[in-house]
């Protein structure tokens, strides 16, 4: 097959749906229905051998977890029913047994015990779904279903940072695909894009080529804070920008960026920037401090200017999830954990203890009272590599060379692009030739005949106006040319002589 690519600039090309895997879907047979009602009755029936009088008023089955409503008796006091969690699940021959005491929004407690044939949600039934398309906002990303089997979706840009935490094998690498992929379902490289930290070098690296990604996966420690510092740089420079557009945060800015309406125009719409980090443990051991210290400024800043943080951890505990992390990360995810005191480190609250594995969650997202239990969507390693792979078919890399900037020199003043920073940048010249032969100068004209992004192409034009060879910012009207036709050859001619490099030429 021909490769075609496109470049960022072009429409981006989303992969098609039949990549992955079709739900059968989850209606129960008659006789799972009737093995639920029984179930119901032995759980009555449980209850009243305790001396509690309970009545079952409903009951909500879903993918993994079956919820029966209970409605006690007078009298019956709420602590009591919470305390025979393990007599019941030995009653009933249940894996393990989880009581909501009450259930939000009602006079009734939830009992929630596994199915005996479960339901995989894959990721698919949940992109296909209504839910998902008529959602707005590029960051919308699948989680999985709840209970009841209704589709739990979550919006980074509200949220606007998101813990998962979970042992091993409890499914959190899954769920991080899972977000990735419905995001890359959902929203071209111009609504978004990727910079990834993986120390543990295996998860994350088959993201590498996509045209999302700013900077190939870092799987050093050591290197992990210098992503971190551009993204803080980035930040600072965003809240520069939205100052000189007198705007607050990164919609404001667009909006106001596509009124101009002029392909002249310096300025473009911002992208909005995932930062995901999968074994935040890794990276505390390593540099805590300067990591804690990156994150909790991106953090508690980062929101307005369209910067959002996906942090994953195996190992929830607080020398991990410090204190100041998890202060300023209101939305969080927990799968299984070995212990209640895990469950309280990410979640404030037991009961992910209790959590079955495989993609059994708790979802606690920002402004809620109470986590709620889901299944998290599936979706396989060679589903992934199937989308991957369509994506980079039909896009080349869009790495940004800030970033590598970045990690050389971590501790640097904000260079935001790459470049010879101690002289002139080797591509002014080029950026001259651009200029001139299309008889304007405009940032976004040298971001698309030159391939560079938009700190450098910036600086470039900065340059250009330095020099007295192209005008002003002028609102909305494009830079104006200030050399003739014959200063330019002669510019040309000074450079050849000079061996083709780009010199003060003041």
């Amino acid at each position: 097959r021909v490769r075609r690519q496109l470049s960022i600039m072009d429409t981006y090309k989303p992969p098609p749906i039949k990549l992955l895997k079709e739900d059968r879907g989850m209606k129960k047979s008659q006789q799972e229905i009737r093995e639920i009602r029984e179930l119901g009755r032995k759980l009555e029936e449980t209850l009243s051998s305790f001396g509690v009088e309970a009545n079952i008023a409903n009951y909500t089955t879903g993918p993994t977890i079956t919820r029966f409503e209970l409605v006690p008796g007078p009298g019956v006091k709420v602590s009591r029913v919470v305390s025979l969690a393990d007599d019941i699940a030995l009653s009933l021959a249940a894996m393990g047994v989880r009581i909501e005491a009450p259930i939000p929004g009602k006079s009734a407690i939830g009992i929630e015990i596994p199915n005996r044939n479960t339901s995989p949600v894959l990721l698919r039934s949940i992109i296909q779904s209504d839910e998902f398309k008529q959602a707005t906002g590029p960051l919308v990303a699948a989680l999985g279903r709840d209970v009841g089997g209704d589709i739990i979706l979550c919006d980074l840009a509200k949220m606007p940072h998101i813990l998962i935490a979970g042992a091993t094998g409890s499914g959190k690498s899954v769920c991080i695909n899972s977000i990735l992929i419905s995001l890359l379902y959902r929203s071209s490289p111009e609504d978004f894009r990727l910079l990834m930290i993986d120390p543990k070098i295996v998860e994350l690296n088959v993201y590498n080529g996509i045209p999302h990604l700013m900077h190939p996966v870092v799987t050093d420690p050591e290197k992990a804070y210098g992503v971190l510092n551009f993204a803080a740089r980035e930040m600072d420079k965003r809240y520069r920008m939205f100052a000189d557009r007198k705007v607050r945060d990164i919609d404001s800015y667009n909006e106001a960026v596509r009124k101009i309406n002029d392909p002249d125009e310096d300025e473009m719409p911002l992208p909005r920037i995932v930062i995901v980090i999968d074994e935040l443990a890794d990276l505390m051991a390593v540099t805590q401090h300067q990591v804690e210290d990156a994150i909790s400024r991106l953090m508690a800043k980062a929101r307005a200017v369209g910067i959002h943080v996906i942090i994953a951890t195996q190992r929830p505990s607080v020398d991990v999830i410090t204190g100041v992390i998890k202060a300023n990360i209101p939305s969080r995810i927990a799968f299984a954990v070995a212990s209640q005191v895990d469950s309280r480190t990410i979640i404030d609250s037991g009961g992910a203890e209790k959590l079955l594995g495989r993609g059994d969650m708790l979802y606690f997202p920002i402004g809620s009272i109470k986590a709620i239990r889901g299944q998290g969507a599936f979706v396989s390693n060679s589903e992934v590599e199937a989308v991957l792979t369509y994506i980079k078919d039909y896009h080349d890399p869009q790495y940004d060379e800030g970033v590598a900037a970045a990690l050389e020199d971590p501790n640097g003043a904000l260079n935001d692009d790459q470049g010879d920073f101690g002289g002139e940048d080797e591509l002014l010249i080029d950026a001259l030739a651009t200029v001139i032969e299309a008889d304007y100068a405009a940032v976004s004209l040298l971001q698309r005949r030159l391939s560079v992004g938009y700190p450098r192409a910036a600086r470039l034009i900065d340059r250009l106006c330095e020099l007295g060879w192209v005008g002003p910012h002028e609102g909305s009207k494009p830079r104006k040319i200030l050399i003739t036709r014959e200063q330019y050859e002669h510019i040309m001619r000074e450079v050849d002589g000079a061996g083709g490099d780009a010199h003060d030429f003041r």
